[in-house]
């Protein structure tokens, strides 16, 4: 059934004011990342400044040591997506493409980490990781993603439940063993699925706090999150240099969710259209 062009009119405003809504408090934050100390704190407040001062972000950027600090954020992002991406598709393929004894025993148990908050394994790790020597290195932010995710191996294995058994048949047909078949079969299959955890680990990792919080002790390890909770003082907030870096880390994410975003439906829609 057709909608008359009314109803998508109508439809179409509709949506743009729930867009409006949702995007006012981001227009904002950029308006008055221009603007001056007193025209941000001003009420009644103005959308626009009396004069852009471009210098902001500028004056934000060499604050605080934030070029080492944006160089940190993308080693473990990378890191820990590539540690994702490779340990998650390995093992999601075990699930999904092998038979065993207690392979259902053993997925039940792994989904069942999921219900284990960080904040409980959190004490436990961090006296694990002052046994290795690893406190104060970026170490305990990227390693433990090479072990893999719950979350994600199961989006992996429920995408390659999807790819019909002929493609793996045909492959030892010609003679690829399992790990030939995992690379070079179902890796390329998994496309869809191995973009939409990057993007997913990536948005979390680059934003994290905590973590960095409590295993990192020196400035020059620091990461974006950390370094842009340094303008909050004790008794004052430096308002404009924090939306200036808040604006500036906010927009890789959105880089790469535009990239990625045709790639993400398709990762949870299932392996064959």
């Amino acid at each position: 059934m057709k909608m008359s062009k009314t109803s998508k009119i109508i439809i179409y405003i509709l949506l743009g004011l729930v867009a409006l809504y949702f995007l006012s408090p981001f227009v904002y934050m950029l308006f008055t990342a221009f603007k001056t100390e007193a025209e941000a704190i001003a009420y009644p407040p103005k959308l626009f400044p009396e004069t852009w001062h471009f210098e902001n972000f500028i004056n934000a950027w060499k604050a605080q040591p934030f070029g080492t600090f944006f160089l940190n954020s993308i080693l473990v992002t990378v890191g820990t997506t590539a540690g994702q991406i490779l340990s998650c598709s390995l093992v999601a393929y075990g699930f999904a493409r092998f038979n065993f004894k207690g392979k259902n025993v053993l997925f039940m148990i792994l989904l069942s980490t999921m219900m284990i908050p960080w904040d409980v394994t959190m004490i436990p790790q961090y006296m694990e990781f002052k046994m290795f020597g690893w406190i104060n290195t970026l170490k305990p932010l990227i390693i433990p993603a090479w072990f893999g995710s719950a979350y994600y191996i199961f989006l992996m294995r429920q995408f390659l439940m999807g790819v019909p058994r002929d493609f793996e048949e045909a492959a030892r047909i010609d003679g690829a063993n399992a790990f030939q078949i995992y690379w070079k079969i179902f890796m390329p299959i998994l496309k869809p699925s191995l973009i939409l955890v990057g993007v997913l680990n990536m948005i979390s990792v680059w934003n994290d706090y905590l973590g960095p919080l409590i295993f990192l002790q020196d400035r020059s390890k620091y990461t974006l999150a950390l370094g842009l909770a340094a303008f909050k003082g004790v008794h004052e907030t430096q308002i404009i240099p924090m939306l200036c870096i808040t604006i500036i880390m906010i927009i890789p994410p959105i880089i790469v969710f535009i990239i990625a975003q045709k790639y993400i439906v398709e990762g949870t829609s299932g392996a064959i259209k």
